[in-house]
């Protein structure tokens, strides 16, 4: 598998890109991993204006011609969430009037995908609704990065490249040398990300922990459901929102005899009051995220690692302009 940790600028690009019709359009949600996902594709991004009337109203126009070429659009749709869907929106339709021959979504992260299906009456399944709204705007096809549930991906019409974060995480996890390590889900919603996780990390022991969820971002722990005593707990879940579920969790590894704890996480979302949670003293050895959200530098703690997926959502951008296979990366 190949190594993604870092986006290093390569002197002498791997890619022929002379006469290739790729060209990469980066939103305003997260602009420095549009110009990292640039410079190991060893080209530069296509110029963008993006600015708000006085009511608030977005306008968007791209400053270069892409008559008949290959465009990627990289916008995760975090926070402020409806101003970045919008915008990526806006983005498409802007490619879609100056000819583009395909237009791809980039979205590292996929904002209201929780509501992916109806839990009580008269819910909405936003997740549906956003993938219907993208598909509407003139989005040809979609290349996502560990969607809260894999569903998500049916709930589109047109494809969907789905990839995962978790290489980045273990190449990472494995330069430290952790020793015996246990791989925790930290609820039953998750067993099967962190089963899949713990296959990567040589076949670790898997453990989950059993919570009550009493309303959203509020999270009662139960039980640990498997040995943890005296290992290295490593806590998995696709995202950190208010650190309530990982906090709770962290802590009662710790009680039932957890030599350390690291927290593990592609999407920073990162609300308040995270901060307070994630950095509180001898909870977590260090909590790790991936840069598919950008991290303000007043969300920094000392315990916090980002790292960047810029090198695998390259690779897969490129393998989707050539046509070839994108799911043979993680093999």
């Amino acid at each position: 598998m190949t190594s993604f940790i870092t986006a290093v600028q390569n002197e002498q690009p791997n890619f022929n890109l002379n006469n290739s019709r790729l060209r990469l359009v980066s939103g305003t949600s997260n602009p420095k991993l549009g110009e990292e996902i640039a410079t190991y594709l060893g080209i530069k991004n296509v110029p963008l204006v993006s600015k708000r009337f006085a009511d608030g109203e977005l306008y968007v126009q791209i400053q270069q011609s892409i008559r008949g070429c290959d465009v990627f659009l990289i916008q995760p749709t975090c926070a402020p969430v409806n101003d970045s869907l919008m915008e990526l929106m806006i983005m498409v339709d802007a490619c879609k009037r100056a000819s583009a021959r395909q237009i791809t979504a980039v979205i590292p992260y996929f904002g209201y995908a929780r509501a992916d299906r109806k839990t009580s009456g008269r819910e909405s399944i936003t997740a549906k609704l956003t993938a219907n709204l993208l598909e509407k705007s003139g989005v040809d096809r979609v290349l996502a990065m560990d969607l809260h549930s894999a569903q998500i991906q049916g709930y589109f019409d047109i494809p969907c490249d789905h990839i995962y974060g978790s290489p980045v995480l273990i190449d990472y996890l494995d330069s430290l040398g952790l020793g015996e390590v246990v791989v925790v889900s930290p609820d039953v919603g998750g067993v099967a990300r962190a089963r899949a996780f713990a296959k990567l990390m040589k076949d670790a022991p898997l453990a989950i922990i059993d919570k009550r969820r009493s309303a959203h971002n509020i999270s009662e722990s139960l039980t640990v459901i498997g040995e943890v005593k005296g290992k290295t707990a490593i806590l998995i879940d696709d995202m950190i929102d208010t650190g309530g579920t990982i906090c709770s969790g962290a802590s009662l590894l710790k009680k039932e005899g957890a030599q350390k704890v690291f927290a593990c996480a592609s999407h920073a979302v990162f609300s308040p009051p995270s901060y307070e949670r994630l950095s509180a003293k001898d909870l977590f050895e260090q909590v790790i995220v991936t840069n598919s959200i950008p991290v303000s530098n007043n969300q920094y703690f000392s315990q916090l690692k980002v790292l960047s997926v810029a090198n695998m959502l390259g690779e897969a951008i490129w393998r989707i302009h050539e046509e070839s296979s994108v799911s043979s990366m993680f093999r």
